[in-house]
């Protein structure tokens, strides 16, 4: 017997003993309301400061680097600092998470980034900025790990796919800021462009008075009564004839645990989804994190570096939304794979552009596929694992990222200061994303899925 069959008789009789029936199956038929995009809205920009937090040491790097007298290695040691800082934060946030809830754990992580940022701005050496940058990483490990899985924990089935990419469009709305930031705060130095930035730390606010609490954690601990509260409030009362007649449950496995991801039938979703992690977030982030001096070795300014990458942001969102409208007719794999495939030709052809009117070309390329396929891939990746261990399974692929966004700017740099070609060094970076498009071949496809 189907869930929704199950579901059914259930509602038809009132009167039998009350069944299990798993949350996901309540998310099939939910309808999307006010409450959805509420909720939705806030952990956009959530997920924007994430990209805002990224970007604003890579944009204010010259300014540190004139005041601290800094050379091209050290510049891109501190741009790794804070995802060096990551690492650990993911991994710690990533038990939080399973363990105390979604909710409180990104309302810590936003709070103490909030504090730990503003530190940093006050920093007197560049020893102290570089530490103060590594815990601003750490502590914001909590909005990183649990944004998307909890944003997916609280959709219903036939819109996950497409409201999640839309959410992953964060990303370039963060870049913005972090640019209009730059822009703006310029003249008054790096210490100030980071203590405004450490204003968004107070968003932990609006997550505290919009966002509920995911109700697949919620059964997973056993709060039968807060869950079905949770789904009443997002259905805005239209499954209140289900749900008093059915015991909510998840899939059971171990809390929490690292060795579950990597035993039985998660072995193989695990070791691949490390692999791309780290393959497509060099690919993408070994490219950002230079760019300023990327377009200086093709003759551009710093306000028309400013200008460019502005431009490239732009690009994305065409990308997002062709992803979005794409994975909810053909899946998360044919998408995912055909944009990762599209933005290594993108790369390749931007390495070897040799007017301005070509660099702009395929960097539209490159942006428009790149983007899109990181908005199919954090909706994907959240699917592969049930509640239990949805929180250190993702936190196991971020902290691959992080691995490759920490890594990548210091080789990156080393490449540069040893004066290797434009040509060389963005063919060196693309050519990890043809390793991403291998790997997304081997993944299941989740699209239409329930969540266990």
């Amino acid at each position: 017997m189907s869930l929704q069959t199950n579901l059914q008789s259930v509602e038809e009789n009132s009167k039998s003993s009350k069944r299990t029936v798993q949350v996901g199956a309540l998310f099939e038929n939910m309808p999307v309301t006010g409450q959805h995009w509420k909720a939705g809205l806030v952990l956009f920009f959530t997920f924007v400061i994430e990209a805002w937090e990224m970007m604003i040491i890579i944009l204010a790097s010259a300014s540190i680097g004139a005041e601290f007298n800094l050379d091209g290695g050290r510049i891109g040691s501190l741009i790794g600092s804070i995802f060096l800082g990551m690492i650990p934060g993911c991994l710690i946030f990533g038990k939080l998470v399973d363990k105390i809830g979604r909710k409180p754990s990104m309302m810590i992580s936003l709070a103490l980034y909030g504090v730990v940022c503003l530190i940093s701005a006050f920093s007197t050496s560049y020893e102290m900025l570089w530490w103060t940058r590594f815990l601003s990483g750490a502590v914001l490990g909590g909005v990183l790990v649990a944004t998307f899985p909890y944003f997916e924990e609280l959709l219903p089935v036939k819109v996950r796919g497409k409201a999640t990419v839309y959410l992953a469009s964060g990303w370039p709305v963060g870049f913005l800021i972090a640019i209009g930031v730059t822009y703006l705060f310029m003249d008054l130095g790096w210490r100030w462009i980071i203590g405004v930035s450490s204003l968004a730390g107070l968003w932990f606010l609006a997550i505290a008075a919009f966002v509920p609490e995911s109700p697949y954690w919620l059964a997973s601990r056993g709060r039968q009564a807060e869950a079905k509260e949770v789904v009443l409030k997002l259905s805005e009362g239209k499954m209140s004839t289900v749900i008093d007649k059915v015991d909510l449950v998840v899939d059971d496995v171990k809390e929490g645990s690292f060795l579950e991801i990597f035993r039985a039938k998660f072995l193989r979703p695990t070791v691949l989804q490390i692999i791309i992690n780290f393959c497509f977030s060099w690919g993408y982030w070994a490219l950002s994190s230079w760019m300023p001096t990327l377009l200086a070795k093709k003759g551009l300014n710093a306000p028309e570096g400013l200008g460019f990458m502005a431009l490239s942001c732009l690009f994305m969102f065409p990308g997002y939304m062709a992803s979005s409208y794409l994975t909810g007719k053909f899946g998360r794999k044919k998408v995912m794979t055909t944009f990762v495939f599209f933005a290594a030709v993108g790369g390749f052809g931007f390495a070897s552009s040799d007017t301005m009117a070509q660099m702009y070309f395929w960097n539209f390329v490159l942006s428009f596929f790149s983007l899109g396929a990181w908005g199919v891939w954090n909706t994907w990746m959240a699917e592969l694992y049930p509640t239990e261990i949805r929180g250190v399974s993702y936190s196991v692929g971020v902290t691959g990222q992080r691995v490759a966004n920490a890594i990548a700017p210091t080789i990156i740099g080393a490449m540069l200061a040893a004066n290797t070609s434009f040509l060389a060094t963005v063919s060196f970076i693309s050519a990890f994303l043809v390793i991403t498009f291998i790997a997304c071949l081997f993944l299941k496809e989740t699209e239409g899925a329930i969540l266990h």
